[in-house]
This record gives structure tokens, sequence and C-alpha cells, in this order.
């Protein structure tokens, strides 16, 4: 497969899903892409994220940013294996800016991060002579 979007810009879909409660990634995974790629980049199926919106919803949104933590951890472990060099989105990472530092544009910072690991993964698999 290959990544058509290796330079998607973190901090800003991370803002404006901060100011939409997450609305945004609603439509955002499906159509942008986001989803299958995310898929392919793991080797595995992705609970979609309408699934873990809806599950947030009687779990104070706790559900949606355990699953979006696992996704980093996953996608760091991806980057570690390619010899991709640091910093990487972490479970901790994203989990502690959504949570403490939620007043500090902490959402975005670990959005950020998450997307720029994803795109390096994705710029790395591109370049690769099997992609």
């Amino acid at each position: 497969m290959r990544f058509a979007h290796t330079h998607r810009p973190g901090f800003w879909l991370g803002f404006v899903d901060f100011f939409t409660a997450g609305l945004f990634f609603l439509l955002y995974m499906p159509l942008g892409g986001l989803q299958g790629e995310l898929e392919e980049v793991l080797g595995h199926r992705v609970r979609p994220y309408w699934q873990a919106y809806l599950l947030g919803i009687p779990t104070l949104f706790i559900y949606p940013l355990v699953w979006m933590a696992d996704i980093s951890r996953e996608l760091k472990g991806k980057a570690i294996a390619m010899g991709i060099p640091g910093p990487h989105t972490s479970w901790r990472h994203m989990f502690g800016w959504n949570v403490f530092g939620v007043l500090f544009f902490g959402p975005m910072i670990a959005t950020h991060r998450f997307f720029n690991t994803l795109n390096q993964i994705e710029d790395r698999l591109n370049r690769s002579p099997a992609a």
C-alpha cells in the first residue's frame, strides 16, 4: 500500500478535534483514510473510532482515550522495530498529555506526536522496496 498522507499536521488536527469534542475524528477516521492506514501499518483490524466514541459516552470519554493510547503504544513499537529515531508517541504520552495537560494544549501536543510518529512510519514504508 502506498500512503498518500505522510505530512498530516497533528497539532492542528488535535486542535480541531479538541474543540469539536471528538466529533471531527468521527468523520476524519473513515473519510480521511486514517482508519485503513492504521490497520495497514499495525497489521490488524482496529476498532472503528465511532464505536470507541460511543463507548466513551457512558465512561466519561475515558474509553476513547485508552483506545487511542493503546494505538499509540503499538505505533511506538512499530517505529522502534523499524529503526525510526524518536521521540515517538507512547501510551504514557498520549494519556498524560490528554489528562494532565488539558489546560496547556495537551491534547494537541499528544496528537502532534501521534501523527509525527505515524507520518514517519508511513514515509519509511513508502520508501521501502516492497511498497
